[in-house]
């Protein structure tokens, strides 16, 4: 009967797979790149982690009149739950997001393809044309489409004025998110416009070519190549807004000082957790606000890209 025998390896071949030690040179390398990306972590420490640390630490405290500060368990987050104006909030970005998001895409996507096909003069002059407005900061876009909506002294309303008619309601309780919207809209659609452009530009040229061989229309070809292709950069542009969404502040802030009937200090999630911290000096409250909300773009984002995937599994 014959026995199977395993010889141990030679020293040689398992001395074959001991790693090399690191030259000098290597090792100042990898000092240098260390060095490098030390800063970067520096601040992404101190500006991001612990911020967010103290943040989630003050949010299980209570600040009372009669005690002080008392430790107050999961009682913010509770109160916040059972909150109107907080729920009432985020009920409003909800429906902002319904409205806003879909029109700010769809310009998007066809302001990229109307300049991915070349049928349009002037492309490159364009190109910058829609995308100026993502460099206005959003403070001053803010207060020079105030100004455009002001009822008293706004263009439009001098405008209605010379044909004695009334001054549009841009500011009023029933138009006023939708006038928000307008705003972000023309800041933001030149951003997500180049995002989907840069994926429309590393498409291969072939398929186009393959398609237009067998009959295909442009049209044909931007439904069934185009649009497929760039669905990355679309969930992507999607979770920007979602994110961008919650996260209005500047915007309302600053209209609230022509329009304060119609936005109060809880019109928008983060608005509310800012004068909560700063005008009610309840910072405690308000931090349990802010990680309610970053909960709930945290599954909003999820949510997304969840969707998409089912859809490349079905497809």
């Amino acid at each position: 009967m014959a026995t199977l025998t395993t010889t141990p390896p030679s020293q040689s071949s398992t001395t074959a797979y001991k790693r090399k030690p690191l030259t000098i040179a290597k090792k100042r390398q990898y000092r240098a790149a260390y060095l490098f990306v030390l800063p970067f972590f520096v601040l992404f420490l101190g500006t991001i982690i612990v911020p967010l640390g103290y943040a989630g630490y003050i949010s299980f405290f209570r600040k009372q009149l009669v005690g002080g500060v008392s430790f107050a368990g999961l009682d913010n987050y509770t109160r916040a739950l059972t909150d109107t104006d907080f729920l009432t909030s985020v009920a409003r970005m909800g429906l902002f997001l319904v409205v806003q998001v879909p029109v700010m895409l769809a310009l998007s996507l066809f302001f990229a393809l109307a300049l991915d096909s070349g049928m349009t003069r002037l492309s490159k002059f364009i190109r910058l044309g829609i995308f100026v407005p993502y460099a206005v900061p959003s403070v001053v876009a803010a207060l020079m489409w105030g100004y455009l909506y002001g009822r008293d002294f706004g263009p439009f309303a001098q405008f209605a004025e010379l044909l004695n008619l009334p001054a549009p309601p841009f500011l009023t309780d029933q138009f006023m998110l939708f006038s928000i919207v307008n705003i972000v809209n023309w800041e933001f659609i030149g951003y997500n416009m180049i995002i989907i452009y840069a994926a429309l530009r590393s498409i291969p040229t072939e398929l186009f070519e393959a398609a237009r061989v067998d009959g295909a229309t442009e049209k044909r070809i931007a439904w069934s190549i185009k649009i497929p292709a760039v669905r990355p950069a679309l969930i992507l542009t999607v979770i920007f807004s979602v994110i961008g969404t919650f996260q209005l502040f500047n915007e309302p802030n600053l209209l609230r000082s022509i329009a304060p009937t119609v936005i109060d200090n809880s019109y928008t999630p983060n608005l509310y957790a800012y004068s909560l911290a700063f005008i009610n000096q309840d910072a405690n409250y308000a931090a349990a606000i802010a990680f309610l909300l970053g909960i709930l773009i945290m599954a909003l984002s999820y949510a997304v890209q969840l969707w998409n995937q089912r859809k490349e599994n079905q497809s």
